[in-house]
């Protein structure tokens, strides 16, 4: 699906209001990101660094801190759970973000542990449409024109 010249693959589910995306691998074990419009709204990020393994996060916690052009920014996390793993690329290579965003770019892999409760803050299959094109009307965001 795409909203705003955005992709919002259709497997995933979404955190509207944080622009973040959640892809549960099994049933117990999610992994998170920040979506492409999201990335889009933020601009270049030029640092990101994610809590350790081992932490424990209740949904709407920081999960991660980036460092965009102007400011430095807390990343929410759109699940409750404890932090399995992180992608420790980004250190070096905050850029994948931005290249591929549900791909190399994810943030963690999350133990869950409220998944029913959580996932009532999320949106999912044709509930995505509405919900992302609302946010892009609400924050302006435009299609890309393929300047950027």
């Amino acid at each position: 699906m795409n909203i705003a010249g955005c992709s919002f693959p259709e497997h995933l589910w979404f955190h509207a209001e944080h622009q973040l995306w959640v892809e549960l691998e099994s049933p117990a074990i999610a992994r998170v990101g920040i979506t492409e419009m999201g990335i889009r709204q933020s601009g270049e990020i030029y640092m990101c660094r994610v809590k350790q393994a081992g932490t424990e996060l209740a949904q709407g916690q920081s999960l991660a801190v980036v460092e965009l052009a102007k400011s430095i920014v807390s990343v929410k996390s759109p699940v409750s759970g404890q932090l399995l793993d992180i992608n420790t690329v980004l250190a070096d290579q905050p850029e994948c973000v931005h290249e591929d965003p549900y791909g190399a770019g994810w943030l963690a892999r999350i133990q869950l542990s409220s998944w029913a409760a959580d996932r009532t803050a999320l949106v999912h299959g044709e509930a995505v449409e509405t919900a992302m094109r609302n946010y892009a009307w609400l924050n302006r965001v435009e299609e890309s024109t393929g300047g950027e």
